[in-house]
Order: structure tokens, then C-alpha cells, then sequence
């Protein structure tokens, strides 16, 4: 779907827009979602969205279908290979009933990108939580431009032509049978992409490997892979590149899945349900490739 392109100053005259840290984030009020936006007010969130990379409200009181339908106005909804709803495909539920114990790892208590193992990883995500703990269980954005333009120059010249490979065997661990592991590798199969990315909405240059997805450095040796997603991984952990985030019922986040990575910080010992909706995105491009 085709939005008009709207600029920042106005998307700012139609909803209230609070910053939230230098690098990113921004906490949008005045707007309920669950009542049907025009064509100008989603053109301004978008707008909203590529500067600030993620968007934050509170108190979205939506339903499902609220929540498919705002998606879905951004562009087609995608449906987890693993993990989604019988009755409603395009949510992806993370529901975490029996966390019992701090500090328990699971992928998404790793910095990562949604779904680069697939040849079209997601434009973006909407999260909304419907039962959060009363303390902890916080999500932690990155800013994926700044990460890459923080390096120094050498690195960035090495990495800009440089290609790494995705997959998404950390998944593997929660299907119950050797079919249904063999047929996510079938359908899955290891994927290529830019180790920095240009933004096809704003031709930033983005760092574009994860720990959980991105495999290794193609062309490398092993061990000269492993040092430099090392560094590049570390990128992601420093503090003045992120905004955290606590979860009430019914917040919403809505991130540019492009521009940036997450990070959901296992430190709860409660009941945490949330549901995402995910948009579509396009094939990652480097530098120095067109479409």
C-alpha cells in the first residue's frame, strides 16, 4: 500500500510525539487505534516512524482484528513459520505462562532483526502486550544506523561489500519431531544478505547482522567470522544507541524492523502475554548492488 508522503512537522500537528532518548524512540498520543486512520494520518505515522525508528503508545484498548487491520493498512502481514494463531494467522502470540526464574535465555532475550532468515525479512512490527509483569520484562531498541556509523572507518569500508548468511535453526529446538524440523529446514533453507543494508525508504546505511539469525560472514574463515560479528554484535549493546521500554497492558510498540534491533529483557518471574502483527518487507540490498 502506497501512503502519501507526509513530513515530520505536519505528521506532528496531527498527534502528540514525545522523544523519548536522542537515538530513537518517541511515545505517540492523541491517536486511538483502534478506530480507522485516513490515508493522511497513517502517511504520518509512517513519517514518524522513519525518524524515530520505533513508536510507542498506551492504553490501546484494540481487539485482534484492530490490530491485523492497523498492520495491514501498512502493508501485507506475513505468518510465522513456527509460531501463529490457528484462528488468526497473522498474529504471532509470545506468551511466556511459567517463567519461573530470572534471567532464563530465549531468542528474543537476544539482540536480532524479526525474520532475516527469510529472503524478505519483515519493513516492521506492531507488539502489543495484554498481560505484562508488575516489574521487569521490559523490551530494549537499538538503533541499527547509528550502530553502523559508529564504527570506525576501516570497519565500515571492509563490511560495506561484505554478505552474511541467515537461518532460522534457533527455532529448531521448538518443533516436536524430526518432519516438522526437516520441513522448516526445507522451506527455510540458509539465505544471504548484505552485512549493511541500505534503507529502501531512506537509503540509510544500516548494520544488518543478528545473533540470533546470522549464521557467519560468507568468504571468511571461521574464526575471522566469529571476531568481526563479535564486534559488530557488540555495536547493538551500547547504551546511547537504545531506548527501553516498559509494558502496561494494552502499550502498543510499532517498529521500523529495517532501521533497528530488540532486545527482551528476561528479568520476570510473572505472567508476560504479548501479540505482534508483522508487516512485510522487501530483499535487503548493499551499497553497492540495485535492484
Amino acid at each position: 500500500m502506497t501512503l502519501p508522503v507526509i513530513e515530520l512537522k505536519e505528521a506532528e500537528s496531527l498527534f502528540d510525539i514525545r522523544p523519548l532518548q536522542p537515538s530513537l524512540g518517541a511515545e505517540i498520543s492523541g491517536i486511538d487505534l483502534a478506530d480507522p486512520l485516513d490515508d493522511h494520518r497513517l502517511g504520518a505515522l509512517q513519517a514518524a516512524l522513519l525518524h524515530y525508528r520505533v513508536l510507542f503508545f498506551r492504553d490501546q484498548d484494540i481487539t485482534r482484528e484492530q490490530q491485523i487491520a492497523f498492520g495491514a493498512a501498512f502493508g501485507e502481514l506475513e505468518v510465522h513459520p513456527v509460531f501463529s494463531l490457528p484462528d488468526y494467522p497473522q498474529i504471532l502470540p509470545l506468551i511466556s505462562r511459567d517463567f519461573i526464574g530470572k534471567y532464563r535465555a530465549s531468542p528474543d532475550s537476544n539482540w536480532h532483526a524479526d525474520t532475516t532468515f527469510r529472503p524478505d525479512p519483515s519493513a516492521a512490527s506492531i507488539l502489543r502486550a495484554l498481560v505484562s509483569p508488575s516489574l521487569g520484562g521490559d523490551t530494549v531498541f537499538a538503533n541499527a544506523v547509528a550502530a553502523y556509523e559508529s564504527l570506525d572507518e576501516a570497519v565500515r569500508a571492509r563490511i560495506d561489500g561484505l554478505t552474511a548468511i541467515h537461518d532460522p535453526s534457533v527455532f529448531i529446538q521448538f518443533l516436536d519431531s524430526e518432519e516438522k524440523k526437516e520441513a522448516l529446514r526445507a522451506q527455510y533453507p540458509e539465505v544471504e544478505h548484505p552485512v549493511v543494508r541500505l534503507h529502501p525508504e531512506t537509503g540509510e546505511k544500516v548494520l544488518y547482522v543478528n545473533s540470533v539469525f546470522t549464521r557467519r560472514i560468507k568468504g571468511l574463515e571461521p574464526e575471522e567470522s566469529g571476531r568481526l560479528l563479535a564486534l559488530l554484535f557488540n555495536q547493538f549493546k551500547r547504551p546511547e544507541f537504545q531506548v527501553r521500554w516498559s509494558w502496561r497492558p494494552n502499550s502498543v510498540a510499532f517498529w521500523d524492523n529495517r532501521a533497528t534491533q530488540h532486545y527482551a529483557v528476561p528479568d520476570y518471574n510473572e505472567p508476560r502475554h504479548m501479540e505482534r502483527v508483522t508487516i512485510i518487507g522487501d530483499r535487503p540490498i548493499g551499497p553497492s548492488q540495485t535492484r
